[in-house]
C-alpha cells in the first residue's frame, strides 16, 4: 500500500511543467488524480503517461478564472470517484515586464488567474469537503517570488503574495472543518513557463548560471525536485501542518 492510496486529488494547471511533475509523483504514490488544465490536451497526455504506468487519473479541461468551469470540473473528480480529498491549487502564469512598464491589463491577468483562480478553487473545494465531513487538504503553488520580489516580475511576485496570503486566510477559516491549507515555494524551476521569459537558450542558461551562484544547492530546480514534497503535503506526515509555506528552493531566499 502506497501513500496516498485511496486519496483522491485534484491538480490545477497539471497539463506541463511543475503541474505535470507533481501530478504524476502523486499519482506514483497511490493517489487517483484529476489532471485539470485550460488546455485539455495537455492534460489528457498527462492522464495517458499516468495510466500507461498503472496510475489512476482522468482529465478535465478547466479555466481556474471561470467559477462555472472550477465547479464543473471538481464536480466531475466527485462524480467519478464520489469523494475529493486534496486540491492542489497550481495553475498560474508567469510574466516579465520592467516594473514602470507593468500596465492595468497586465496587472489584471495575473491577479485573475494567479489571485482569484486560486481563491475561487479554494472555496469551490472547501464547500465539498464541508459538505463530506471528512475534512480535507488544500496546498497551493506560491513562489520565492512573494517573499523577495523582483523589479522585473513585480505583479508576478504581487500575485503570488495573494497566493501566500490565502494560505493563512484559509488556514484559519476552514480549521473548523478540519481542512488543513498549506504551500509550497518553488524557486526557479526549469520549466516551459520559465522558458517563455527568456526565449534564447544562451540568454537563459547565462540568466540560469547566475540565479545557481546565489541557490546554496548550486543549481536551478526542475519539476521533478518538487514532487516529494506534493506527496508530502497531500499525505499524512503533513496533518499536524496547517498556514504554512514550505520552501523548496534550495536554499535560494533564507527566512
Amino acid at each position: 500500500m502506497t501513500q496516498l492510496t485511496g486519496k483522491v486529488v485534484v491538480i490545477t494547471g497539471a497539463g506541463r511543467g511543475i503541474g505535470s511533475a507533481i501530478t504524476e509523483a502523486l499519482a506514483r504514490a497511490g493517489a487517483s488524480v484529476i489532471a485539470t488544465d485550460l488546455d485539455g490536451a495537455s492534460a489528457e497526455a498527462v492522464r495517458d503517461r499516468i495510466l500507461a504506468a498503472g496510475g489512476d487519473a482522468i482529465a478535465v479541461t478547466m479555466d481556474v478564472s471561470d467559477r462555472s468551469s472550477v465547479v464543473a470540473g471538481l464536480s466531475a473528480a466527485v462524480d467519478r470517484y464520489g469523494h475529493l480529498d486534496v486540491l492542489f491549487n497550481n495553475a498560474g502564469i508567469l510574466r516579465e515586464n520592467p516594473f514602470l512598464e507593468v500596465t492595468e491589463d497586465d496587472w489584471r491577468q495575473l491577479m485573475t488567474v494567479n489571485g482569484l483562480g486560486t481563491l475561487m478553487c479554494t472555496q469551490e473545494a472547501a464547500r465539498i469537503m464541508i459538505a463530506q465531513s471528512r475534512g480535507g487538504k488544500i496546498v497551493n503553488t506560491t513562489s520565492i517570488a512573494a517573499r523577495q520580489a523582483n523589479a522585473t516580475f513585480a505583479h508576478y511576485a504581487a500575485s503570488k503574495a495573494v497566493v501566500s496570503s490565502l494560505i493563512q486566510s484559509g488556514a484559519r477559516a476552514l480549521a473548523p472543518y478540519g481542512i488543513t491549507v498549506m504551500g509550497f515555494a518553488p524557486g526557479i524551476v526549469r520549466t516551459e513557463m520559465w522558458e517563455g521569459v527568456e526565449a534564447d537558450a544562451e540568454a537563459r542558461a547565462a540568466r540560469e548560471a547566475g540565479y545557481g551562484e546565489r541557490i546554496l544547492l548550486g543549481r536551478v530546480s526542475v519539476p521533478e525536485d518538487l514532487g516529494p514534497t506534493a506527496v508530502f503535503l497531500a499525505g499524512p506526515g503533513s496533518d499536524y501542518m496547517t498556514g504554512q509555506v514550505v520552501m523548496v528552493d534550495g536554499g535560494m531566499v533564507l527566512v
